[in-house]
């Protein structure tokens, strides 16, 4: 689970014999092993050389490549792994509007249970400082399109329900920034670009965690590109995207509230654009890593395996499930479901 994140848009990386080494106007300020790295994370315009690139593709440790606004761009990997029997399943199953929908309901079932129940968490630990009433509201209205999804004749309808699920968790996520709340107001989901500081950290977010499952896709020989839910795009990573949607809430969204509400980044660690896109500086950028890399080895029991993992490993996990779904293994792919 090492991964190395490149903070500084001005640093560059090139390859020395099996290390990976960063440079800053062609000085070298550090140096590692790849044998101790599964991946590397660039923010920044410098980029790399290619050397590393087919370095790092030979020896199946990816790159992302991320804009300083936490934006993807590009991502370097090895040899794809797993049988073509399993994509060429994955494929059919795509291309089939009755298969495609209920895996994609799925997905959205374990996204909506789970904005449910950061909701519910936040109501139970924080009853005296919050306006239950409101929450409580939201919570049976999830419920109430919980059920609707289930329902669901086709994926237009299921986009439906899952935005109208989205709008109304996050018509409430102010009142669950507990800290800092001068600074830190939100307003309305925004992005492309982010226009406020909680919009920055949960766009940012988004695109480490997106990067994990593509990761974790590849690595169970699925196709990260070919997806149930998001529709086929070049460049898009439709299935990442869909696996992400269950992971939102109680993994990226959790980690926002928990990063200002500690307190561990403050509004002296972002920027504004001229555009009035706001992102994360790069001393806020190493703070924020370096919470992530500790969220990443933090243990919950898995709620289908009901076994003890770190949560760096809930999207392999989930990747895994998956892949027994495509396969036949399993009856039905089962969500991820917080609580």
């Amino acid at each position: 689970m090492n991964t190395l994140y490149i903070t500084s848009g001005n640093y560059y990386l090139s390859l020395d014999g099996e290390n990976v080494v960063v440079l800053q106007s062609k000085k070298e300020i550090g140096r590692l092993p790849l044998h101790n790295l599964e991946s590397v994370v660039t923010c920044g315009y410098a980029g790399a050389s290619p050397a590393l690139m087919e370095k790092c593709a030979a020896n199946n440790i990816s790159m992302t490549f991320l804009s300083v606004t936490g934006k993807f761009r590009a991502k370097v990997t090895g040899k794809a792994y797993g049988n073509i029997l399993l994509r060429r399943t994955q494929y059919r199953m795509a291309d089939d509007e009755k298969l495609a929908l209920q895996a994609a309901k799925n997905f959205i079932i374990g996204k909506i249970y789970n904005e449910k129940s950061v909701i519910n968490r936040a109501v139970r630990d924080y009853a005296e400082r919050l306006d239950t009433e409101k929450l409580c509201w939201v919570s049976e209205q999830l419920k109430e399109t919980l059920q609707m999804v289930k329902e669901a004749e086709n994926v237009e309808m299921l986009r439906g329900y899952e935005g109208e699920a989205a709008s109304r968790y996050f018509s409430q996520f102010n009142q669950l920034i507990l800290q800092q709340k001068e600074e830190f107001a939100f307003d309305v989901r925004n992005r492309r670009p982010p226009l406020d500081k909680v919009n920055a950290l949960l766009s940012f977010t988004y695109a480490l965690l997106t990067s994990m499952c593509v990761a974790a896709l590849e690595a169970v020989g699925l196709d990260p590109y070919a997806g149930f839910m998001h529709t086929d795009r070049p460049g898009r990573c439709s299935l990442a995207l869909d696996l992400l949607e269950e992971l939102r809430a109680p993994y990226a969204d959790r980690f926002v509230l928990s990063c200002i509400n500690k307190k561990i980044v403050d509004a002296a660690d972002f920027e504004q654009k001229e555009n009035g896109a706001v992102f994360l500086n790069e001393s806020g950028r190493k703070k924020y890593l370096s919470a992530w890399q500790n969220k990443k080895t933090e243990k919950l029991t898995h709620p289908y395996l009901q076994e003890s993992i770190e949560w760096g490993l809930v999207p392999y996990v989930q990747a895994l499930l998956l892949a027994r779904y495509v396969r036949g293994d399993l009856d039905g792919y089962p969500p991820f479901f917080w609580k």
